[in-house]
């Protein structure tokens, strides 16, 4: 099989994404994951241009990478400056890495109108730039920005800019589709092409591909330009990245070995994706994306009964690959569209006996979304809904009545107190009182203090995320609410759901449901 090596930029290029941003010990420990699952290179960032970056290359020469090359990452040198004189040049070698990617302009209208700089000054500075790195024993990454643009424009110019690269010695040049304008076809053919004119004198020379997302082409403009011939290929987790992103790496690697046969990273590794993904997400504090192919949440989820029929007997008819490969999971839905395999298939999978309920409760659960529940996002307050129709559920605690009152004077933000009567076994009327920023957290922390005693596992509970939606907004404040309610323990990720025209009482629900799930059965 033919190798490609995966070259990860997250946390530089992804760092350039709005509202993404990893202090210097987060980017250790995603570097840290990289390499866990066998990525090639890491981009650590720009030493040259800030103290956090520079911390961070002071750090990882202390770490032990198994597999991965750190990189750092610079500019040529400027304009009618001398190599060794250039503030960033010089970052970069006192940075000691030992592999550096530095870019330079391929597109004339960056020289000439950007940069004010003259088109054969710019080939000096790419030039010098890489001799100068080769001459301190660097492997060089040569990445030529706006190249696709730049050929596009001035064919002849863009590749002298790579032959100036190439003859000071560039281990590496990676063809930049710098505004992700690009097609899948121009890319094919461009890099073709380019690789055709330097194999003529020079096989060695590797080539790579780096895309952006702002044409949503940036994958797709990948995989072209592997079946073009280059065998780097550059990319972020999640596509994290400026304006629309970069190249996903989550998406890329399973295409590349699951897909078209490439070696990039072991099958073993590969099944590590979906937890990086979401790792990188949680570190970003970025909400995973449900929808995102392979490693999201719904991206082997099911929710129509015909759908739901047909992978329970072959789940090939509906699935182009095995979601274990990739670390992820096959989820059925269950919903107003939900047929009598969607209820099996989820009853089985929580683990709930509904023989002779089927039907009552797929009953229940469209009536219930027609009132608008949505169980499909809510696994937790289904298996209660199951155990309820089933007669199985026997609740650990019984809510007597509860009280929430907002305070909010001028000089203060609000303040929220509640008072929670409950009942939990022999015990009855148990009074708590609490307070909290909000209502929801006021009844969170009354209800933890009140089954604390009896249940010392909820120290392990913690909620994670809290979505308000309003159902129908024609009825003004009078319009029914949604709430999911996403908790998490130390094995376990869960989600409950509550409706009501009051966004206490849906809070209420959904919160009752996420410590029922959490303690049912247990009088521990």
């Amino acid at each position: 099989m033919n190798s490609i090596l995966i070259y990860d930029t997250t946390l530089r290029d992804g760092t350039q994404g709005e509202n993404i941003s990893f202090s210097v010990q987060e980017k250790l420990r995603i570097a840290r994951r990289l390499d866990n699952i066998g990525i090639h290179y890491i981009e650590g960032g720009w030493p040259g241009s800030n103290p956090k970056d520079k911390e961070f290359f002071e750090l990882v020469k202390k770490e032990q990478f198994s597999c991965a090359k750190i990189v750092a990452f610079g500019a040529t040198r400027k304009p009618k400056c001398k190599t060794k004189e250039d503030s960033n040049i010089c970052a970069l070698i006192e940075s000691e890495i030992s592999t550096i990617t530095i870019f330079g302009k391929s597109w004339t209208l960056h020289v000439t109108e950007v940069m004010k700089n003259s088109l054969k000054e710019n080939l000096a500075m790419i030039k010098d730039s890489v001799q100068y790195l080769k001459d301190n024993d660097k492997e060089v990454i040569y990445d030529a920005e706006h190249f696709f643009d730049g050929y596009k424009e001035d064919p002849q110019y863009a590749i002298d800019t790579l032959r100036a690269a190439s003859i000071a010695g560039a281990d590496t040049i990676v063809l930049c589709d710098t505004n992700g304008g690009s097609l899948p076809f121009e890319i094919e053919y461009i890099v073709k092409d380019v690789i055709s004119k330097f194999h003529e004198s020079n096989k060695n020379i590797r080539f790579g591909i780096h895309t952006h997302n702002d044409s949503n082409m940036a994958v797709a403009n990948t995989i072209s330009a592997v079946r073009a011939g280059v065998t780097q290929v550059q990319g972020t987790v999640n596509g994290y990245g400026e304006r629309c992103g970069n190249a996903d790496l989550m998406s890329i690697i399973p295409v590349l070995s699951l897909k078209m046969g490439y070696e990039c990273i072991s099958d073993e590794n590969m099944q590590k994706l979906k937890n990086l993904s979401r790792f990188v997400s949680e570190t970003a504090n970025m909400i995973p994306l449900g929808s995102r192919p392979f490693v999201g949440s719904s991206a082997f989820a099911h929710k129509g009964g015909i759908h739901v029929s047909a992978i329970m007997k072959e789940p090939r008819a509906y699935e182009h690959i095995e979601p274990h490969l990739v670390g992820n999971e096959r989820r059925v839905l269950t919903s107003d569209l939900s047929g009598k395999s969607n209820v099996e298939y989820k009853a089985k999978e929580l683990d709930v006996d509904i023989k002779g309920s089927r039907k009552k409760i797929t009953e229940t659960i469209k009536n219930l979304e027609k009132e608008g529940f949505q169980f499909d996002g809510a696994d937790a307050s289904l298996k209660i809904l199951m155990e309820k129709e089933t007669g199985k559920f026997k609740p650990a605690f019984e809510l007597e009545s509860f009280r929430v009152s907002i305070e909010k004077d001028k000089y203060h933000p609000c303040n929220a107190h509640a008072i929670i009567k409950i009942n939990v076994g022999d015990k009855k009327g148990e009074i708590v009182a609490a307070e909290g920023n909000g209502p929801v957290s006021a009844l969170d922390k009354a209800l933890r203090k009140a089954l604390n005693k009896f249940f010392p596992k909820i120290e392990a509970m913690h909620l994670v995320d809290f979505k308000v939606r309003v159902i129908d907004g024609r009825s003004g404040t009078a319009a029914k609410v949604r709430v999911l309610i996403e908790s998490r323990d130390e094995d376990d990720i869960f989600s409950t759901i509550g409706v009501s025209e009051d966004i206490i009482e849906a809070s209420w629900q959904a919160l009752a449901d996420s410590f029922y799930y959490k303690l049912n059965g247990s009088n521990t």
